[in-house]
């Protein structure tokens, strides 16, 4: 208000400027030999620094108002981004297989962008056209009502045009905000598998498809640029016109003597000075339209509620390792599809209990139970006797060792990786581990070795890599209870063996589930399980299952055979 108030100013300058030298004009003809400068020059000097110095103090105000609101928005952006990150990592695993990382990534980057010009820049402008137009029309008035109401006579038509406009471009905001969402994730999926695209020679087809979505938001942004086009000029005509009527009603006002010549000339100054407010409501609309959009997308996930939320903040210090499942059911909310169907085991503490069965038979699904990462749809499933929605979540996920099936690496040295585990390990931990995975030997032929970058998702080492590098970084972490999915399907004979020579002594005294659709002859196993299509079909040890016909045996023969 203050940066408006001192830069209005001018034009008032401007007016006692002119009327003082047409007040002045007849010394000019009265004195023969009198110069312009003699008459004039001392009273311009006076009103250019005025001028100067008025224009000077309304920017330094400017600036203010700058470093506030800009910088403000800056910090909101930062605030909103992380506060989204935040939600995203407090989601379940459920959300994020029903909803594509590419469309995550947009409304962190995209959404969260537009938002911020909404929260900046829009605002600033608003609120300057609001100061404007308030300073303007108070001072116009106070000079002349008869030619502000001339004046202002085509902003009517200017208000209705901004409400109709701006309800068409928020609907062709949201379509664009989608579709760049779209565009996002077909690109993200395509470089995330671009192995599989460049073995199967697919390069063309995916190019077609990513082509055409961006045709389509090409497409749809060419409609809302049309939009804003035929808005743009419909203000410039209006305004202009203001500037028509205040020369033509104010001169005529002159030639009658109700104004002085001085006021045509500040009036002209007010409408343009209200021209560029004017002209940037057609972009703040179109901006706010699209941060409301933006917005609504942000919303979507920001008000969502994980379906796994921790019960209690008592403190959990160790498990015994006493798993139970009672009865469990389960059925994937993301695909309705039924995992596991009164399944039923206990597992003491200390036993080696192994889950053996074809692909898709609820293996994987029973390690996800137990971590917690879905919740039962039946039954119960209890860790030293208390329902795992009962304990603190963060405490009992960090008392378990899970190596996944799918081995994931970060995008950072192997020594991080492993590290990952355990944030306090040191160098003589992180190498002991190693050495124990048997992956020690590949890291030291690296050209780096432990400071090796493995790129994203692990991409410049080889799936056995992977996976002994996530044991280490399982067992780095001494967990009380182990899960091992399938850990040990890309590893040679030989490093199959280093590392169940490791694993009798390490899971000594700790309860450890190993799910394997293989057979480990240098394990034992205290409790076996086979599933067969989410349903327990044989459970035993070893030499129980050996001798009763089904997968186990039939399975167990076809491997010896084998080798």
């Amino acid at each position: 208000m203050l940066s408006k108030y001192f830069q209005l100013l001018i034009p008032k300058i401007i007016r006692d400027s002119i009327d003082h030298i047409f007040g002045k004009a007849g010394e000019i003809a009265d004195k023969s030999g009198t110069t312009f400068s003699e008459v004039f020059g001392n009273d311009i000097l006076i009103f250019t620094f005025k001028v100067i110095g008025f224009a000077l103090i309304g920017g330094i105000f400017m600036y203010f108002t700058r470093q506030t609101i800009i910088v403000m928005s800056r910090l909101i952006e930062y605030d909103l981004r992380k506060d989204i990150y935040d939600k995203y990592q407090s989601l379940d695993v459920a959300f994020f297989k029903m909803n594509k990382t590419g469309d995550l990534m947009s409304r962190v980057y995209e959404d969260v962008s537009k938002v911020r010009m909404y929260l900046g820049p829009v605002i600033l402008y608003g609120a300057n056209l609001f100061f404007t137009f308030i300073i303007v029309i108070i001072s116009m008035i106070q000079v002349s009502p008869t030619l502000t109401l001339y004046t202002l006579l085509p902003l009517p038509i200017l208000s209705v045009s901004i409400y109709y406009v701006s309800s068409i471009i928020h609907k062709k905001s949201e379509v664009i905000q989608r579709q760049l969402a779209k565009i996002t994730s077909t690109a993200q999926e395509v470089f995330s598998g671009i192995r599989v695209v460049k073995s199967y020679v697919k390069e063309e087809q995916f190019l077609e498809h990513f082509e055409e979505e961006c045709e389509d938001y090409k497409q749809k942004n060419i409609s809302l640029a049309k939009v804003n086009a035929y808005f743009y000029p419909l203000m410039i005509l209006l305004i202009s016109l203001s500037t028509i009527l205040t020369i033509y009603i104010g001169g005529t006002m002159v030639l009658d003597g109700q104004l002085s010549p001085g006021v045509i000339a500040e009036f002209i100054l007010y409408v343009n000075i209200l021209t560029w407010p004017f002209t940037a409501i057609g972009w703040m609309v179109s901006i706010l339209q699209q941060a409301e959009a933006s917005q609504k997308r942000i919303n979507e996930y920001l008000h969502k509620d994980s379906r796994i939320v921790n019960a209690t903040d008592t403190k959990l210090d160790e498990l015994a390792g006493h798993i139970e499942f009672d009865n469990v059911s389960f059925v994937y909310p993301d695909t309705n599809v039924q995992a596991l169907t009164n399944v039923s085991f206990k597992i003491a503490p200390g036993e080696k209990f192994a889950i053996i069965g074809k692909t898709a038979s609820g293996k994987t699904t029973i390690a996800d139970l137990i971590l917690r990462l879905y919740d039962v749809t039946e039954g119960s499933v209890k860790i030293d006797g208390v329902d795992v929605r009962n304990h603190n979540l963060s405490d009992l996920r960090k008392l378990i060792g899970y190596v996944p099936q799918d081995s994931f690496l970060f995008s950072d040295s192997v020594k991080n990786n492993i590290r990952f585990g355990n944030a306090n390990a040191n160098d003589e931990q992180i190498e002991f581990f190693a050495k124990k995975a048997a992956v020690y030997k590949d890291i030291m032929q690296f050209s780096e070795q432990f400071e090796t970058k493995v790129g994203e998702r692990g991409v410049t080492m080889s799936g056995g890599q992977k996976q002994r590098v996530s044991i280490s970084r399982a067992f780095i972490k001494d967990p009380d209870v182990v899960i091992l999915d399938d850990c040990l399907s890309a590893v040679d004979a030989n490093t199959e063996n280093a590392i169940l020579n490791y694993l009798n002594t390490a899971l000594d005294g700790k309860t450890a589930i190993i799910i394997t659709h293989r057979f480990y002859n240098l394990l034992h196993f205290d409790k076996i399980i086979v599933l067969e299509e989410g349903r327990i079909a044989q459970m035993g040890t070893h030499d129980e299952l050996i001798g009763i016909p089904g997968f186990y045996s039939e399975q167990y023969n076809a491997q010896i055979t084998q080798v």
